[in-house]
């Protein structure tokens, strides 16, 4: 499965805002190698949050997690991620952002 980026209009990529965010090295590895699973077909514990957006559970920390959307069938869009503790507004912003990248590409 090909893992890819949103990024929005101004050039900015949330996923990548906040994986840049997170300090400690090894929790920065931990969640990379997760990713990696992704691209070998292995979504692991994945569970839809609605309107296309899916979230990808780390069970690692304060639970880290990772909002996703399928473009097509081979495809995943990373779009942002965050941990329990921010879940509601973490799931607002990807349900955004995943609208945000359905309108530009109808454009």
């Amino acid at each position: 499965m090909e893992v890819k980026i949103y990024k929005n209009e101004r050039g900015d990529e949330p996923f990548i805002i906040w994986l840049d965010a997170i300090k400690d090295t090894y929790t920065r590895l931990r969640i990379s190698k997760r990713l990696r699973r992704i691209e070998q077909n292995n979504l692991g514990d994945v569970g839809s949050v609605g309107d296309g957006v899916y979230e990808l559970r780390i069970h690692f920390g304060p639970g880290f997690r990772v909002y996703f959307g399928y473009i097509g069938k081979e495809v995943i869009l990373l779009l942002i991620g965050g941990d329990k503790g921010s879940q509601v507004r973490d799931m607002q912003k990807a349900k955004f952002f995943w609208q945000d990248y359905k309108r530009s590409i109808i454009l």
